[in-house]
């Protein structure tokens, strides 16, 4: 019973961790681009455009995770909320990817582990996923 106990919240939370994810690369994204222009700051900023290069190549690095982890948590929130057959296994991968980003990334990770990683839980989202639509 851990997994229907459980599953809504989880696809709820993923949903949320989507939202938390997209904001805080859209913030980053904004400082990084606001540390490579000159005269955001002066010219005596350390951070400007002559002084740190490797700053400005962090931009398609940062734009191309965030929107990455954003798309794979809402994937997989609605596969979870519409227990799709592949949302388990989705949803551990993504768990286990999601804890490098301490803390809430990792408490998530750690409570969708809980709740799809055991054998037990396999069999039971097995017998409660929804088969009837084919495809995504």
């Amino acid at each position: 019973m851990r997994v229907q106990r459980n599953l809504q919240l989880l696809a709820i939370l993923w949903g949320c961790f989507a939202v938390y994810r997209l904001v805080t690369g859209i913030v980053s994204i904004f400082f990084l681009h606001m540390f490579t222009h000159r005269g955001m700051f002066g010219h005596h900023f350390p951070f400007g455009s002559d002084g740190a290069p490797w700053v400005a190549a962090m931009m398609p690095f940062n734009i191309v995770t965030t929107l990455g982890f954003v798309g794979l948590a809402v994937l997989v929130g609605y596969g979870l909320f519409e227990r799709r057959p592949w949302g388990r296994t989705t949803a551990i991968v993504m768990s286990i990817l999601s804890m490098i980003h301490f803390p809430i990334g990792t408490a998530l990770g750690i409570f969708t582990l809980w709740v799809l990683a055991p054998a037990s839980s396999a069999l039971e989202y097995e017998s409660i996923a929804d088969r009837s639509r084919p495809g995504f």
